[in-house]
């Protein structure tokens, strides 16, 4: 018969603490239900003034406002109920979220594939002291966890808790430990000297510990964007510019043709060019980043303020790109691709990013937070020669003449570079482009041809990586060195994942029997 030994080493299993989000986050999803409702009324109403206006005649505006109020109190008691129906839990190895009012569900977010872990505060919940706590994982569309909304101290002790266990690390023992959680599930029990419980409807308070399990881990401050180069940089960006055009043909149009109504149809265009031209001036205020044992720690935003935290290892992809208007400051945008960011309906470009605005200085350094070792002599001259260099420049294997015939103008852009630690993709004449992908991060890899290449022997190299702002190609490299990329850099990334740091890059070693 055999017979299982239990590692003494290792912690005993516990029972999962089922917490709840903090008491007021019906209040602060309930609002969102009742401005929804009330932008549809307003809709509706603007479509048919006459009718609105005979509805709200006498005392019929009474009748709006009780169906206003009934919304009101519908939206909140269902955000009441399901914050009553949502807990969550945090093991060593995951965390898991229960939710849902008349369908039942259950999730759970592994921490070893812990892609990156966010506080975000909303306008609303920074005026009474909330956060959120966002889960980036590994994995399919809807794969992230939202834990909203916690204090802010405790999603700041929990995002160090999950780094820890992400990790590797575990918890203290449970005597040892403070606990962090102030509700738990009934039915539930707490030992150890002095602890104290009260049963309150479905839930067992736990009196609060001394201190966190695990303390934040320090950080060492990179850059700074100032706020003038943040702003210039938005008014130096093609955004602006389709902007200014776009209300110059409008007034344009409306003096030629004399119908100044007409103009109003192109006014869902400018919203949106405003949205942009308002995201980038929002998610770049304030941005900072940071290193820490952790990984990169990136805060910005303005009425939304993000922490974000990268650990080591995550990015797939760096992107630094910049466009003709960018040319004279020498600015520069670096975007990065971390799995599990480009996934979410809601994850907008701004969490992708890694620096707004940057010096070249400051892309270079931004590089050097993902990658630390470019794997070539000179890391200074061969970045350089990517942001602008042009033919064989750096040692980059560049288009092929022949390419002149699909590419006049920016064929001499195109090339790639292989060092021992990455593969450096380089592209774009006006909008230069440049693309770094560790070689253990490939995903896969594959050719792409059209009949006039074909003629002309020449194909697109493309390295296929997670969803996100980076799309790792380049065009038009001759066939045969095209070919022959593919099947060494294939051979690369499996040699380069087989030494590549653990996915829990603090778990001790384990001990030999």
């Amino acid at each position: 018969m055999n017979e299982q030994v239990s590692d003494p080493t290792s912690p005993p299993e516990e029972a999962p603490v089922w917490r709840r989000m903090h008491p007021v986050t019906p209040v602060l999803r309930g609002w969102k239900v009742f401005v929804g409702v009330l932008l549809v009324v307003g809709y509706q109403a603007s479509d048919n003034i006459s009718s609105a206006t005979r509805l709200l005649a006498g005392r019929g505006w009474l009748l709006v406002l009780a169906g206003l109020a009934l919304v009101a109190v519908v939206g909140f008691a269902y955000a009441a109920i399901a914050w009553r129906m949502t807990r969550f839990a945090v093991t060593d190895d995951a965390v898991h979220l229960r939710s849902g009012i008349v369908f039942r569900q259950q999730r759970q977010a592994r921490l070893d594939r812990l892609q990156a872990v966010d506080v975000v505060r909303p306008l609303l919940a920074q005026l009474v002291g909330l956060s959120e706590l966002r889960l980036e994982v590994a994995g399919g569309a809807g794969s992230a966890v939202s834990l909203a909304f916690l204090r802010e101290q405790e999603a700041e002790e929990l995002r160090a808790e999950l780094l820890a266990l992400a990790a590797g690390l575990h918890r203290p023992t449970a005597a040892a430990a403070p606990v962090t959680s102030s509700t738990a599930e009934a039915g539930a029990t707490t030992a150890g000297a002095g602890a104290t419980t009260a049963e309150v409807g479905a839930t067992t308070a736990v009196a609060p510990a001394a201190g966190p399990a695990f303390e934040t881990a320090p950080e060492y401050q990179v850059y700074e964007v100032p706020l003038g180069r943040l702003l210039a940089s938005v008014l130096a960006s093609g955004a602006v510019a389709w902007l200014l055009l776009l209300m110059v043909g409008l007034v344009v149009l409306a003096v030629t043709t004399g119908d100044f109504g007409s103009a109003f149809f192109a006014l869902p265009m400018v919203l949106a060019v405003v949205s942009v031209v308002w995201s980038r001036v929002n998610g770049g205020a304030s941005f900072r980043a940071a290193t820490s044992p952790d990984g990169i720690r990136l805060r910005h935003g303005l009425t939304e303020a993000r922490a974000q935290t990268v650990p080591p290892g995550r990015v797939q992809a760096v992107s630094i790109h910049q466009g003709p208007l960018w040319r004279k400051p020498d600015w520069w945008r670096v975007q990065i691709n971390v799995a599990g960011y480009g996934q979410e309906e809601s994850s907008g470009e701004r969490e992708s990013v890694l620096h707004p605005v940057a010096t070249r200085e400051e892309a270079r350094t931004a590089l050097w937070l993902v990658l630390p070792e470019l794997g070539v002599p000179d890391p200074v001259a061969t970045l350089d020669a990517a942001l602008t260099g042009t033919g064989s420049d750096g040692g980059f294997v560049s288009a092929p003449r022949r390419s002149v015939w699909v590419d006049p103008i920016g064929w001499q852009r195109h090339g790639v570079l292989v060092t021992d630690r990455a593969l450096i993709l380089r592209s774009g004449r006006f909008w230069r482009r440049v693309v770094v992908v560790p070689h253990e991060r490939t995903q896969s890899l594959g050719l792409t041809q059209g009949p006039v290449q074909r003629a002309l022997r020449v194909a697109t190299f493309v390295l296929h990586s997670t969803p996100g702002p980076v799309a790792p190609r380049v065009e038009h490299l001759d066939s045969q060195v095209a070919s022959d990329l593919l099947h060494e850099q294939a051979e690369r990334a499996r040699r380069a994942r087989a030494v590549a740091a653990p996915e829990q890059w603090m778990r001790p070693p384990e001990p030999r029997r």
